[in-house]
């Protein structure tokens, strides 16, 4: 939902003290915690600030004294309160939570929702739209361990078919926020507390007796997120052996032994030589044994180990087409030096000398290098030559920092192109003399906030405050003047020449408006790269309007484009015209004056394409009104 920046933020403002208890009790009724805990997640200082979405949806973010973001509300008039990962980090516990495996959490930070089978556990009996927790499972040490939550979301479905077969594909949880995206990053970005270790308890997770007992039952859907965990999962190079589609059991008892592990690592060394080592140039080498465990060894060690080597304690039948079903999902962070036979990893590039797949350096006496030195890799090595490169630690990594430079760049692309559009208005007949007797420059322009910060002033300054309703400015010579003055032009008709009626005193608001209406309307508009455009008028929406021309020809016309200038009519057909891949054509608006502006035709209905490729010019959505005079047929 935050995968893009927020739009239209508005000031905060600090909660009233009697609106941060209201909220603080609808938290502790929601969410069925003591009053101690309610003062925890809806501190003192609280402040409100509204915002919409990159899918125009409305919002209110509450944000702590510090400016993180604790909790938030989605739609208009919406009384759904959703805890952040900041008021989650306070209290774990806050909800229920399912589990995943660390290689889908960056897919889950990308914008994708929580998939079936990237699901690794959860606490029983969640129903269907219930918000729940999302965190990372992983273990050290053979010791199961889960992160804090890292994600928020709603439950697409109950937790009672996410086993037993009840469904094997499809999504899990709708994920609503989660750490690192652009609601998070509107606070202080603390560090991810610590990892917890699972405790199991009687009823604490649905399938607690497959992290106790051994493999989980037949037809459980405890998954590894192979192919499933987002539509923008692991989508490898060609070249790349393909993952089963339907992933496989996960089992927390199941790891590898120290043998497994060692020909784990040998494989990762291999890959490491095939696809970064060997086509590296001469001066890479010599490598520190240290540098090259971490910046090669470790990358390649396989995403999905148990599709490289399953363990031999499973007793997997390869040449079986079943034989995915009975594959867990096992960490690559489980395949180190310390958990193989080596125990040293010196031992561990030595034993890959004597293979011939590196040359190593002994080190020398009096040497200040403490590290072995690698000088050369075997690329001709049999076991290189017969590789087969399977999707790696890096791929994942590598594919999901592409993913979030390509989201930054359109981020920073669409901050470069937006426009800034700004309503002005100006002084004019009656109001000249209010603004010289409020002291204001009367030549120059004023936005709508600023018009009424000058007469709060003037209203707190002169005592015309009603002291009976201050909803109610009592009107002065000055006041009066401005709003009861008549037109510059000849009153005509039944009533010309009367005179107004006395008026006294005036709703504050109303009054306000009525000064604004009397004033000379203006607009500025502000355009990257470009000059500061302030030009006389009421800016109004570009017009895009569907109809039928020349018999049963549906044609898009858009027209008032010219204040906006981010485009002109010629670029918009010629982009246009190879978007929509249809005739378009330039010409004067027609059945007005000459230099009344330009109207481009679009052949065909092409409203949502014109809107979206306004849009991606800068033209704000709300600048932008499509009329379909033809309707569905």
């Amino acid at each position: 939902m935050f995968k893009k920046p927020l739009s239209n933020l508005k000031t905060s403002a600090p909660l009233r003290s009697s609106d941060r208890r209201k909220l603080k009790q609808r938290v502790i009724t929601s969410f069925n915690i003591s009053a101690e805990d309610g003062d925890l997640l809806v501190p003192d200082g609280l402040q409100s600030e509204k915002f919409s979405t990159h899918l125009e949806e409305p919002g209110v973010v509450y944000l702590s004294s510090s400016g993180d973001p604790l909790w938030f509300t989605i739609g208009k008039g919406s009384e759904d309160l959703i805890p952040t990962t900041y008021t989650l980090w306070k209290k774990s516990d806050l909800l229920p939570f399912v589990s995943t495996p660390s290689a889908v959490i960056p897919i889950l930070t990308g914008g994708a929702d929580l998939m079936i089978p990237g699901v690794v556990h959860h606490t029983p009996s969640i129903a269907a739209g219930q918000l729940v927790s999302i965190r990372m499972y992983t273990r050290k040490d053979q010791v199961p361990h889960i992160s804090v939550p890292l994600a928020v979301g709603r439950m697409a479905l109950p937790s009672d078919q996410l086993a037993d077969g009840g469904a094997e594909k499809g999504k899990a949880v709708h994920v609503l926020q989660v750490w690192k995206d652009h609601l998070w990053d509107l606070g202080s970005k603390p560090d991810v507390p610590e990892s917890e270790v699972i405790q199991i308890k009687q009823g604490s997770f649905e399938s607690e007796e497959d992290i106790e007992d051994g493999p989980a039952p037949e037809g459980s859907d405890q998954s590894n997120p192979v192919a499933d965990a987002g539509s923008e999962t692991l989508q490898r190079e060609e070249d790349l052996p393909q993952a089963p589609e339907t992933p496989t059991t996960t089992d927390q008892s199941i790891s590898y032994t120290p043998a497994e592990t060692s020909e784990l690592l040998l494989k990762s060394l291999v890959q490491a030589i095939a696809s970064l080592l060997s086509p590296a140039p001469s001066s890479t080498f010599p490598i520190p044994a240290t540098l090259f465990y971490t910046n090669y060894i470790l990358p390649s060690r396989p995403a999905f180990p148990t599709y490289v080597l399953p363990p031999a304690s499973l007793k997997i039948d390869l040449e079986s087409d079943s034989s995915d079903s009975d594959r867990p999902y096992i960490d690559p962070q489980e395949i180190n030096i310390k958990a193989s036979n080596h125990k040293s990893l010196t031992t561990f590039l030595k034993g890959a000398d004597k293979q011939g797949l590196i040359t190593t350096k002994a080190l020398q006496k009096h040497s200040q290098q403490t590290d072995l030195l690698i000088t050369a890799v075997a690329s001709t090595h049999p076991l290189v030559l017969g590789h087969r490169r399977y999707p790696s630690v890096r791929d994942i990594e590598q594919k999901a920092a592409k993913k979030a430079e390509k989201e930054e760049k359109e981020k920073e692309a669409g901050s470069q192109q937006q426009l800034e559009l700004i309503e002005l208005w100006k002084p004019h007949i009656s109001t000249v003399n209010l603004f010289k007797g409020i002291g204001a420059d009367p030549k120059r322009l004023y936005t709508p906030s600023e018009v009424r910060s000058l007469l709060f002033d003037y209203f707190d300054t002169h005592s015309l405050v009603n002291a009976h309703d201050k909803a109610y400015i009592n009107l002065d010579s000055v006041l009066l003047d401005c709003i009861t003055s008549k037109s510059s032009s000849k009153p005509k008709g039944k009533g010309a020449g009367l005179e107004p009626p006395s008026v006294e005193f005036m709703k504050r608001d109303e009054l306000v408006k009525q000064v604004i209406s009397k004033m000379q309307a203006w607009y500025e508009v502000r355009a990257p790269g470009k000059d500061v455009v302030q030009k006389k008028g009421t800016l109004k929406p570009v017009q895009v309007v569907i109809k039928i021309r020349q018999g049963r020809k549906a044609s898009t016309l858009i027209t008032g484009f010219e204040p906006f200038p981010v485009v002109s009519g010629e670029e918009m057909a010629e982009d246009l015209r190879k978007t929509c891949a249809g005739a378009t054509s330039v010409s004067p608006v027609a059945g007005k004056p000459a230099g009344s502006g330009f109207e481009v035709l679009v052949q065909g209905k092409q409203g949502p394409a014109v809107l979206e490729y306004l849009i991606s010019k800068g033209i704000p959505k709300r600048w932008i009104e499509v009329s379909d005079l033809v309707g569905k047929k």
